[in-house]
């Protein structure tokens, strides 16, 4: 009697039959896809890395806690910054996240988090003096979940079973790009063709100093602070039917269209797709750059073929979100999700503002030390300094009222740099 009273108080007590119902309707509404994917590329420079991590685990241990990073890095000027980016950027996004969390609420924080972990990213590569710098576009994967985080102009794409093609990135190249071309010169840079001899000018519209043609990168020390490695972020909820991403550098995007692309590899498994996407590219324009090129396929756990995409006649439409858009209106849902045909929209953010990207009403109103910045992730002693907000604009003063995210010393002057306030020479990061 005395051992079957004693294992009755060790059975955890009756769950009503409702909740067990809940539970079984939640889980069978949040199985996950399969992925299958692949990679080509051909090497003109040797500057183009990609990175694929389909095994990543949010929770150490927990396999429900699944989810995966694929990215593509087109270095320029030297290999370094894209091979850093290859090899830390994910651990600095990953250190921004708050630990313990669940999916949902990890989910609405991964965009700020990406945010950190670029800028994090350059500030850390830059301090080792090297001049080379790279694009980054980043994909997330929870689910059916797509969170892409993008500088420069490498480029992912999403194809759909419905017919509808869908830009998940922005290209930040200042001859195609009004409005970084405006921020870049309100920031303090200059934007112009390169002048031969006798003043004809020449090529794309490049940033001086440095003559970058592109306005956001991770590393590029010899230029302003002003070319920055703030991403645009969009993230995005497919329908069951899943889907395809393609993420490719401009050796692809300068050869092909973005439906010319997705048209290629119909129909075709990942890894055969993205071979087709290159000798396409090599086709049309040959070897004029690194062309290299990631295909993923979001596949329906209940259907374990590679989706044929295969679109109804003339209703294949990019979606194309490389539009002109002011800073103050640059595509925030204010957690609110828009549908675009088959996908779901939850979030997107472009602006090269950091403390509209890093949210003035995350503070932790925290009493007591220590306080940890929101980029480097270092803890430090109240006021220790410390990025304060007065009300009236972000301060240095001890005794401003905390308004806004924490910044240490260097990632403040980081900011004051890239938004035109200080001089690129005088912060601490270059």
């Amino acid at each position: 009697m005395a051992t079957a009273a004693r294992e009755t108080r060790l059975l955890p007590p009756p769950l009503p039959l409702a909740t067990l119902i809940g539970r079984e309707l939640r889980a069978a509404g949040s199985e996950r896809p399969t992925l299958r994917y692949g990679h080509a590329g051909f090497a003109k420079r040797g500057e183009d890395y990609f990175l694929v991590k389909p095994d990543c685990l949010r929770v150490p241990g927990d396999p429900s806690s699944a989810f995966s990073v694929f990215a593509v890095f087109d270095g320029h000027n030297g290999v370094s910054a894209a091979v850093y980016s290859k090899e830390h950027l994910l651990e600095h996004v990953i250190s921004a996240l708050p630990p313990d969390i669940g999916r949902d609420d990890w989910l609405q924080a991964l965009p700020r988090a990406l945010v950190a972990g670029f800028v994090k990213a350059d500030i850390d590569f830059q301090r080792k003096g090297e001049v080379s710098g790279t694009t980054a576009t980043l994909v997330v994967i929870d689910g059916f979940t797509v969170t892409v985080a993008s500088v420069g102009d490498s480029r992912c794409i999403l194809d759909t079973q419905g017919g509808e093609l869908q830009l998940l990135t922005v290209d930040h190249r200042l001859e195609e790009n009004a409005e970084e071309r405006e921020r870049v010169t309100a920031s303090g840079g200059e934007v112009g063709r390169l002048n031969l001899f006798g003043g004809q000018e020449v090529g794309p519209l490049r940033c001086w100093p440095g003559g970058l043609c592109l306005s956001r990168s991770i590393g590029d020390t010899d230029v302003g602070e002003f070319i920055v490695p703030i991403p645009h972020v969009k993230q995005v909820k497919l329908s069951n039917a899943g889907g395809r991403l393609i993420i490719a550098s401009d050796g692809i995007w300068d050869a092909l269209s973005n439906e010319a692309a997705a048209k290629a590899c119909r129909g075709l498994p990942a890894e055969l797709a993205a071979k087709l996407v290159v000798k396409q590219a090599l086709k049309t324009s040959g070897l004029k750059d690194d062309t290299t090129c990631v295909v993923v396929d979001i596949i329906p756990s209940d259907h374990l073929t590679s989706p044929q995409l295969s679109p109804k006649k003339n209703q294949n439409k990019l979606k194309s979100l490389f539009r002109r858009r002011s800073h103050s209106s640059v595509g925030k849902l204010g957690g609110k999700s828009a549908s675009i045909g088959s996908v779901e929209e939850l979030f997107e953010e472009g602006s090269a503002m950091l403390e509209e990207r890093l949210g003035r009403n995350l503070s932790l109103k925290a009493a007591s030390p220590p306080f940890r910045c929101a980029i480097c992730q270092v803890d430090q002693e109240p006021f220790e300094g410390l990025m304060t907000d007065n009300g009236d604009g972000y301060c240095s003063s001890p005794y401003a009222p905390w308004g806004g995210p924490h910044l240490c010393l260097d990632c403040r002057k980081k900011k004051d740099a890239m938004e035109g306030k200080r001089s690129s020479r005088s912060t601490a990061c270059r």
